[in-house]
């Protein structure tokens, strides 16, 4: 796999705090974005925690292969519930706050491409990253499939989930949660989508937190997926199911096939 853009380098943002920036992944080179923790060391051998475990043989969704066909709509309101190995917690999306990124988790979640993934950077009092699927064949499908930015409406309040970017129209599938009011991410251009509900706050604090920026390589996490993590970070917290809740009464749906592609 090769680096998808040079340009990252040059526009990859840099937060004025510390030089952290919310850069998704340039998965074969971390080192020319300045956002990305460079690879620790591996775990110290023995060690468990209890919570890490291998990919399940569970086959993805194949239709996580093609990008380019999962293109439903979101509707204007909608929940999602995330199951983790820290807890549980749900989230309300409103699509009017930014349609476009709305759009891309809507798909992504319903065709379950959160399923198994590590919360891979988890920087206290910052933010917990996730989004590289847990699966390099889904990594590498979609690490070219960007979305355009949406205009900032919305803060970036404790508790909002806002995609991370590797510079403008670069949004894929990496998503952070702001662990406390990040204002100041607010004229970078990062635009929120969605808002942790009630006291789910409580769960997403207590992800592990001590590895830090010194947490997996994004380039080994994309091509080597869920054995990387657990290996060489056993106690990385990682998301069992993320589930969009049907509205009351409704039944739940299966995730829409996606459809043929036509033939010449």
């Amino acid at each position: 796999m090769v680096m998808k853009k040079t340009a990252w380098l040059v526009l990859a943002v840099i937060l004025a705090s510390g030089g952290r920036a919310l850069a998704q992944a340039p998965a074969q080179s971390p080192a020319q974005a300045p956002a990305q923790p460079k690879t620790a060391a591996a775990a110290k051998s023995g060690t468990t925690a209890g919570k890490s475990s291998t990919t399940p043989r569970a086959a993805y969704d194949p239709a996580l292969l093609k990008p380019a066909l999962l293109k439903a709509k979101a509707p204007e309101h909608y929940q999602v519930k995330f199951v983790t190995t820290g807890g549980e917690f749900t989230m309300t999306v409103t699509r009017a706050w930014a349609p476009i990124g709305a759009d891309r988790f809507y798909n992504l979640v319903r065709h379950h491409y959160y399923d198994n993934a590590s919360f891979f950077r988890v920087v206290p009092s910052f933010v917990v990253q996730f989004g590289i699927s847990a699966y390099p064949p889904v990594s590498a499908a979609w690490k070219d499939a960007n979305i355009k930015d949406d205009p900032v409406t919305q803060s970036n309040k404790k508790g909002s989930l806002t995609f991370a970017t590797a510079g403008p129209n670069t949004r894929t599938t990496q998503i952070f949660i702001n662990l406390e009011d990040n204002a100041r991410l607010d004229g970078m251009g990062f635009a929120p989508f969605a808002v942790v509900d009630g006291d789910g706050m409580s769960i997403v604090e207590k992800l592990y937190q001590g590895y830090g920026e010194n947490g997996p390589d994004q380039g080994k996490l994309a091509a080597e997926g869920k054995p990387y993590a657990d290996k060489s970070f056993p106690k990385l917290d990682s998301i069992k199911t993320a589930r969009v809740i049907p509205p009351a009464g409704a039944t739940a749906a299966k995730p829409a096939a996606a459809p043929a592609a036509k033939k010449p």
